[in-house]
Formats: structure tokens, sequence, C-alpha cells
């Protein structure tokens, strides 16, 4: 079994930082601060760099099967490897939309052929597929889209949503804007063609009523529910009240972006749920670290630029974001906003906790070795030309980030390193311990 020895970085320990070697060997992390005269295959010296348990990305839509002209596996994972994404979770919101156990193995065996990474996909609830809820398991859980899509996965009704909370058992998450609320601002502004409006539209009452009622289903029916792309200090400050029942995560493009970015950005900066005001940025930040929202996610959501350029209402929502959001949070770590531990939490040790992931989210002996070398201090800027994502575009096109990834290792496979590839495949579908009880329910790592 091969043994690589990664010394001298600084690597980021579930108890703080410290300047020890990592042993790897095989899939997993075999030894923290081993014996210098252990034999291994590959020695790496990693002066001057850092060594973070690979990120877990919860929540992105890779597009595949049905809309792999935005998005596929194989592009999307190697956007993942180069941002030091070593797991993802897809939603089901793809043609077909992941409704069935069928369904969800299909799309697990298109990830063990063309992944580089980690995977999982979640499972949609519809009105009427309580039975395929109610049976499957290779999956973090069930989406829920209360509000804000179309077709079988707008789940509203509130007869069926009792249902769903009622009668499955895997964790809930879900995507909350209420749907009349929507509407009704719809009405309001069906003439304009100003993407600006966008935030008028999908405004902070109807996220804050969409939360409001999957707390109340949450709390009755005593079923973990996550809440996705938190957008607004308003729903942040709601969460806590709902604990243990209640998790949350926000997106960098709601921690660094808002209305006043319209101007520059124009529809690339269209996304559901829609900016909001640097307020809420403020108020955003301070929720995550009061641990009112657990975890960073990038909500990944591509189109061609093509469609992303045509005019408001037309142009569609979402934007790329998991080839670069690691170095967007290590560059908030310049600049005073957090601290890298807080990052590597955020970002790697919570998503574990909310979905129960077996033996990822830490550096820990017997833990997969799920790696990310940093550059702490390496200044790049972002350039659409230079993204693996198929859509080859990003929001943060000309900005200057801090703070790189150079290698990732995906259960001790070394995928990436600086600007090269390596596609080889080992099994990388991701186990889920629910049972466990969650972010709240768990008080250690443990695997």
């Amino acid at each position: 079994m091969k043994k690589t020895r990664i010394k001298n970085a600084t690597v980021v320990l579930p108890e703080g930082c410290c300047r020890v070697s990592v042993l790897i060997e095989g899939t997993r992390i075999a030894d923290i601060d081993p014996a210098p005269q252990i034999a291994v295959d590959i020695n790496i010296d990693a002066a001057g760099l850092y060594l973070l348990p690979g990120v877990i990305d919860d929540h992105v839509h890779f597009r595949e099967p049905g809309l792999t002209h935005k998005e596929d596996l194989a592009h999307a994972t190697r956007a993942c490897a180069k941002g030091g994404v070593t797991t993802f979770f897809d939603m089901p919101n793809t043609y077909p939309t992941t409704t069935t156990g069928d369904l969800l193995e299909e799309k697990l065996a298109l990830a063990a052929d063309r992944s580089l990474v980690n995977y999982g996909f979640y499972i949609g609830a519809t009105r009427d597929n309580l039975q395929q809820l109610r049976s499957v398991h290779r999956t973090p859980g069930i989406k829920l889209f209360i509000g804000s899509s179309t077709g079988d996965l707008l789940v509203d009704e509130q007869d069926a949503l009792e249902q769903i909370f009622a009668a499955t058992q895997l964790p809930l998450c879900g995507h909350c804007e209420d749907e009349r609320t929507v509407r009704r601002n719809m009405a309001r502004f069906a003439r304009t063609d100003h993407v600006a409006d966008h935030s008028q539209i999908r405004d902070e009452q109807a996220a804050l009523i969409a939360v409001q009622r999957a707390m109340d289903l949450a709390v009755r029916h005593r079923h973990r529910f996550h809440v996705a792309h938190v957008s607004t200090g308003a729903e942040a400050d709601l969460l806590p009240a709902a604990r243990p029942w209640l998790t949350g995560e926000v997106c960098p493009h709601h921690l660094l972006l808002n209305v006043d970015d319209y101007p520059r950005l124009g529809t690339r900066a269209q996304i559901n749920p829609a900016l909001k005001t640097e307020a809420d940025n403020r108020r955003l930040w301070e929720a995550l670290r009061e641990d009112h929202i657990q975890l960073v996610a990038t909500d990944h959501a591509p189109h061609t630029l093509e469609e992303k350029n045509r005019p408001y209402p037309e142009s569609p929502s979402g934007l790329p974001a998991v080839e670069n959001s690691l170095a967007l949070m290590l560059t908030q770590v310049h600049e005073g906003r957090c601290t890298l531990e807080q990052v590597v939490h955020w970002m790697c040790e919570a998503p574990a906790r909310v979905w129960d992931v077996r033996n990822k989210g830490a550096i820990v002996r017997g833990f997969d070795a799920d790696l990310v070398l940093v550059d702490l201090y390496k200044r790049a800027e972002v350039r659409d030309a230079e993204q693996e994502t198929r859509c080859r575009w990003s929001p943060w096109h000309g900005t200057i980030l801090t703070g790189w990834p150079l290698r990732t290792w995906v259960r001790g496979q070394e995928v990436y390193c600086e600007g090269r590839f390596n596609p080889s495949r080992v099994d990388r579908e991701v186990l889920f311990d629910h049972p466990l009880g969650g972010y709240w329910g768990r008080t250690t790592l443990a695997g």
C-alpha cells in the first residue's frame, strides 16, 4: 500500500494549527506526526504551506444529466479539484429530476465513471413521491423547493409538506422563498427590464415567510431541516430559535456581493435568492461567526455566458463558484473578517457534521485522506479564460485573491497538482451515518 508523507506544512487540526507531518497510507490518514524513520514512497516537503482538510460543498448544481451544455461532471469536478473541494453534494433539479431511487442510482453511476472527487446526490421531493423518499439510502438527504422552482419539484401545498416532514427519516434541506410573495412582486414589476429589480421581486419578506414556515414544520415534526443559501440577516436571526432541528448555510455571493454590484455585474449577479444589501452582508458574517449559520456552500449553478447575457428577465439565475470558493474565503482571512480555523470549520468540519458524513471533514487519524495544500500568501487574479467549469466565467473575474490551493488529494490519491490533473479513479461515493443526529447531535469528530 503506497505511503506518502507531507512534512513541514502548518497543518490545521481540530485542536488548532501546528507544524507536523501527515502520513497517508492507501486511502486514509495513517498518522499525525509519524516517526521520521518510517519508510514512505513519496516525501513532500511543504515548508511554508498550509495543509487543510478538503472542502465539502453541500450545495452544487453540476447539471448532469440533461443540461450539460452549461456544466458536466468532468468539468465541474476538475474545478473542484483545482479549488480544493474534495466532496460535493449535487441538487436534484436536472433533466430528468432526481425523484426516484432508480434515477438517483443512475446519477451515482455517472459520477463513479466521471468524477475526480467524492460525490453525493440529493433526492428531490415532489407532491407524490413519498414512498420513494422513504426507501432511498444512498443520499445526503431530501431537497425541498418551498417556492422558487417549477414543475414537480415545487412543493408548496401545506398537506404535502406536512406528510414529507412527518413520514420521512432522512434529513431535509430546502430552498426557502415564498412563492406567493414572489409572484405578487413579479406582478408589480411585470414590465421591468432592470436586473436590479430582481432583488425587489425576491425580497427579504419572501425568504422570511418561507423560513418561518420551514421552522414551524421542523419543530413540530422534530425533523432535521437545513436552510439553503440564507440571504438575509432577518432569516439568520430566526434560525437559533429552532435548534436543534435547524441548521443553515450561506454562500460567498451573499457574503461578498450585494445590490450595489448590479451596475458592475449586470445579469452575472442574478441569483436566487437574490442579492440583498450591504447591511445583510454584515449580519450574515455575524451570524456565521456566532454559529447561527453553520457552514459555507457555493450553490454553484452555472449557465453559459450567452444565456446570462440575455436581457432581464429572460436571463437565468445562477452563477459558478466552486472553483474559487476556498480562495475567496482565504482572502477574507487576510482581510480580518475571520480566521483560518473558522474557514476550515465552516467549509470542512461543519458540512460533515450537518450531513453525517463518515470519516471526512478533518485531519484525524483514520479519516479519509481528503486534503488540500494551500499557499496562504499566493496572490492571483481570477480570470474567466482560466476557469475549469464548462461555462468558463466567474462573477469574480478580475479580482485578485490571496490564498490558493496548490495540490489536492482525494482518498489518498493526488488529483490536482499546480495545473495538472490525475484522472485515475478510486471509489468516491460518500457514505452517511444519518442516525447519529447531525450537527447538533454530534459532540466529536469520531468517524
